[in-house]
């Protein structure tokens, strides 16, 4: 199982989560807020307790994938989307993450935040740890 931890409360990590959801046809990716108890659970199980919500993570299988490789990891299985993988692995590493990490560090600032985290609408409970 693929999982994609995320920051609950970040307006563009959850239209990123709406994106994947919409995209994904084959259900390969399965969500769960980092804020909460299962997102917190899983990064105990690997170690990373003390993650601060700068970075998107992927989880498959043992693997725990972050910020920009965790990004060319999740293109790489959308249907459509593997250009961008193959762009974004092509590009100089230290630009993609610096562009990566420009947008982390602001991404309350440009797209604002929740009070709370994203609930799944009708239809999504099953994609949601």
């Amino acid at each position: 199982m693929k999982i994609i931890l995320f920051d609950g409360v970040c307006n563009f990590c959850n239209a990123t989560v709406n994106f994947i959801l919409k995209k994904d046809k084959q259900q390969i990716f399965r969500f769960a807020a980092q804020q909460s108890d299962q997102g917190r659970k899983l990064l105990e199980l690997r170690g990373h307790a003390d993650a601060t919500l700068k970075t998107l993570i992927l989880i498959d299988e043992d693997e725990l994938l972050e910020g920009m490789e965790a990004v060319i990891a999740i293109t790489r299985e959308l249907k459509g989307y593997s250009w961008l993988s193959f762009l974004l692995r092509i590009m100089p590493r230290r630009i993609s993450h610096a562009a990566y990490d420009l947008v982390a560090r602001n991404r309350y600032r440009w797209f604002g935040q929740r009070d709370a985290c994203r609930l799944p609408k009708p239809g999504e409970q099953q994609r949601f740890l």
